[in-house]
């Protein structure tokens, strides 16, 4: 059977153009209402696409004075959602910094029992202060801190899920026998941030456990990703990069004993489509005239840290007022990394960089074709495994996306036709886990 990709829709806000919800393609509260969501996903599934996602933190982000900010608790919209569609998954954001493990393990074990084995949780550690000061702290942990953080709860998190043997269950009426005590395990975890006793009150999911999704390209992130992710959401934005982020990261699966082909690595894709490429780039221009220059430029000094009015239109970058990398503390170090390299790379202005991205990810404004051309070319060159998908503004893009790029990549035999399973882990290729109780047991006898 040839390899088909992955694709996911990312539903960020009314797109991913920050001036998306002035074009009035729904109303301006639509972002608070679950049929908008619901909608969007029907049209996801309707292309066989493997799954949405919600990003989210848990701070108000944004100008409120000029566009609408904050969202809805993701598993709770999310559940609402799979419970309006049938097959496509739901990926749903929340911070390893800013929860505790059992009761997140409880909520995504929930919302993949609700779904029928179609959740997913993607891991964040959340890198901002405004976060951090909506719990206890005066700023956010340092980077190595969350990471290390990271790190047991997602190792607990899967212990809960483990802790109820795939056959605990006996359910026999008859006898008054429900479960088998020996086959439901207590974690005893005592770590460095986190002690756990388990087990979850609740049997295993459909998928065994959720589908864990990793977006951090940092070295803290990868280090992450490769072990315990099953796929890993990433921000390269030219072929070469998103090659070398391929091998580098299937290498370190390999290195943790694991198998690199269950380890998926889907790039995002901001897109903004037309039926010619001067309608493509109409639309874009209509969206930037609504987002004005200064929101633009307010985009491109959010992402390197620098007081827009440092920032000349005509100019590059000020490299010299740019560190490491590794040493930016607040925001995505990978978003900034694969921006970096981008206005690096072509020598763009300050002007230039504001319109090559979008919320960070590689735009490609242009026709069906051409967006089908470079997603199929990504995938058969070795960068990609799939792609989660931004379109410019919701419905339309999600549509457009669907019903003309989608038969474009069926057509070349790169994407499925229909669901050839029911969850989430099936639509990804990735195979059922087993109970890490259950091999120390058989292990033991």
């Amino acid at each position: 059977m040839k390899k088909h990709m992955s694709i996911g829709m990312n539903i960020l806000g009314f797109g991913a153009h920050a001036a998306a919800w002035r074009v009035g393609e729904v109303p301006a509260d639509a972002y608070l209402d679950v049929e908008y969501y619901r909608n969007i996903a029907r049209i996801a599934e309707r292309g066989c696409l493997d799954a949405i996602f919600l990003a989210d933190g848990p701070a108000l982000v944004g100008d409120v004075a000029t566009q609408p900010v904050g969202r809805l608790e993701p598993t709770i919209l999310l559940t609402a959602v799979a419970l309006a569609t049938q097959h496509i998954g739901v990926i749903a954001t929340a911070s390893s910094t800013y929860n505790d493990p059992y009761n997140l393990a409880r909520r995504f074990a929930s919302l993949d029992h609700i779904s029928a084995g179609r959740a997913a949780w993607n891991v964040v550690t959340n890198a901002t202060d405004a976060a951090a000061q909506n719990f206890g702290l005066a700023n956010q942990l340092q980077h190595a801190q969350r990471y290390a953080r990271a790190e047991e709860f997602i190792d607990i998190a899967c212990k809960l899920w483990d802790s109820w043997e795939d056959d605990a269950i006996i359910g026999d009426a008859g006898s008054g026998r429900y479960a088998h005590p020996d086959k439901i395990h207590s974690q005893d975890f005592v770590g460095q941030h986190f002690s756990i006793k388990g087990p979850l009150n609740l049997p295993r999911s459909p998928q065994g456990r959720p589908v864990l999704v990793q977006a951090g390209s940092s070295e803290g992130g990868k280090a992450l990703g490769s072990r315990y992710a099953d796929a890993i959401f990433t921000t390269q934005t030219s072929l070469e990069d998103g090659q070398h982020f391929y091998r580098d990261m299937k290498q370190r699966a390999a290195h943790w004993g694991r198998n690199p082909e269950h380890l998926k690595i889907m790039p995002g894709l901001s897109t903004v489509i037309g039926s010619s490429e001067a309608e493509a780039h109409a639309r874009f221009d209509q969206l930037n005239a609504y987002h004005g220059e200064h929101g633009l430029i307010q985009q491109v000094a959010a992402r390197v840290g620098i007081p827009a009015e440092e920032l000349e239109l005509d100019a590059p970058l000020p490299w010299a007022q740019i560190g490491e990398v590794g040493t930016y503390e607040q925001g995505s170090q990978g978003f900034l990394e694969a921006q970096l390299n981008l206005a690096r790379r072509e020598g763009l202005t300050v002007r230039e960089l504001s319109r090559r991205i979008l919320v960070g990810h590689r735009l490609l404004v242009g026709t069906p074709e051409q967006v089908a051309d470079t997603l199929e070319h990504w995938f058969l060159a070795g960068a990609a495994d799939g792609f989660n998908i931004m379109p410019d503004m919701f419905p339309s893009g999600v549509e457009v996306f669907v019903d003309e790029v989608v038969p474009l990549l069926r057509k070349r035999g790169v994407f499925r036709h229909e669901y050839s399973g029911s969850t989430l882990r099936e639509h990804l290729g990735l195979p059922y886990p087993q109970s890490q109780y259950a091999r120390s047991r058989h292990e033991t006898h």
